[in-house]
């Protein structure tokens, strides 16, 4: 053997003897490549949305949707403190608050203590603040993230929650809750004394000039797209972004497609595919202002799949999907995360449900530990 090959066989051990001895690094949250700082968070939550709803509304849609666009993707682990099978109450607080309570609660721990919200975070921040949905704005998703109680279905006390706080936008149904209540008290005089303009007609809201809104679309909850509810959900987002950012601090926004979770308990497909369009539709407003913003963090999820459903066969040409359902309740199995703008790397891979609400603090650079007076 020569010298010159003695030699370079030395090297070659050497390299090999080096690389061998590093210690790769986790991933650190922290470092200069994920310090990226959204200003602003739109979250969308299709209740009752696992992959078989998206997949079946994709194949009616011929094959397009807006969710398509999102290059980073996850799964969460949605069970509750309570049950391997969560309800929206438990599944929408853990991602309200970062932790896991019993079913039938919204934004308390599994005692009953209220926990603070990210909203309720953003507003402490002097983000601006909102809530659009397709059922009542009372009802357990949106519910969990601006009241607090140990039973989601006191529809009137959570609106008196709405009260409590300086959320500046909300659109949804619910409005018999506010004005026609046990009590006596009339939460829409409440709600104009605080300085919000108060509408219960859709097509107001395109005109309308204001810095605080609150819009009713349904004494209850809204039809569904099949009954005539129209565009009303991507129109409400439109106008929810539109108020919102404003304010050059921030916003957060929480979006939520309701009734993909009612097609799903009445084991309807078609149901599903309509209301699984429409949430995308909703998807797509938040993508075109974030990608015009720049600095917009969009997360879209689901806080529990509905109805089991599984998909026999389908045809992209025609649109048409078989289907057929295991339960007419919530199932136990992950559901997919997607997101898109500054911090969306942190939401890839398998996750608990409590991870979205960490996660979506670190994105606006606020620290969970100063915020509850930890060093």
């Amino acid at each position: 053997m020569t010298k010159k090959l003695i030699l370079t066989l030395a090297i070659l051990i050497s390299g090999l003897n080096i690389y061998a001895n590093i210690s790769i690094p986790p991933f650190d949250s922290t470092s200069t490549q994920n310090r990226s700082k959204a200003k602003n968070i739109i979250l969308l939550i299709g209740d009752g949305m696992g992959v078989a709803q998206i997949y079946s509304g994709l194949t009616v849609n011929h094959g397009k949707l807006n969710l398509e666009q999102f290059k980073i993707i996850g799964f969460s682990k949605t069970y509750s403190a309570s049950s391997y099978v969560t309800d929206s109450g438990a599944g929408a607080t853990a991602i309200s608050t970062g932790t896991k309570t019993k079913n039938g609660s919204i934004a308390v721990d599994t005692a009953g203590k209220a926990l603070k919200t990210i909203l309720e975070i953003a507003e402490d921040n002097q983000m601006s603040t909102g809530l659009v949905s397709t059922s009542a704005i009372t009802h357990a998703t949106p519910a969990s993230f601006i009241a607090h109680n140990t039973n989601r279905d006191k529809y009137e006390e959570i609106a008196a929650d709405f009260l409590k706080t300086d959320i500046d936008v909300f659109i949804g149904g619910g409005k018999d809750n506010f004005d026609k209540r046990k009590d006596q008290v009339n939460l829409i005089d409440e709600l104009k004394k605080k300085g919000y303009t108060v509408t219960d007609t859709i097509t107001d809201f395109k005109d309308l000039k204001t810095n605080k809104l609150a819009g009713f679309t349904a004494k209850g909850h809204n039809p569904p797209i099949s009954k005539g509810r129209g565009e009303m959900l991507s129109i409400a987002t439109q106008k929810a972004i539109d108020i919102l950012k404003q304010n050059k601090k921030g916003f957060f926004l929480m979006v939520e497609g309701s009734q993909i979770d009612w097609g799903g308990h009445d084991n309807d497909a078609e149901y599903i595919e309509q209301e699984m369009i429409d949430f995308d539709k909703a998807i797509g407003k938040a993508l075109d202002f974030a990608r015009e913003d720049g600095n917009t963090l969009v997360i879209v999820t689901a806080d529990h799949e509905t109805g089991g459903l599984s998909l026999i066969d389908g045809n992209y040409k025609t649109g048409n999907v078989e289907a057929k359902f295991s339960t007419k309740d919530h199932s136990g199995v992950m559901v997919p995360i997607f997101a898109f703008g500054p911090g969306a790397e942190k939401f890839g891979g398998i996750q608990e449900n409590t991870d979205i609400f960490y996660k979506m603090l670190e994105s606006l650079h606020i620290s969970y530990e100063k915020m509850n007076g930890k060093n």
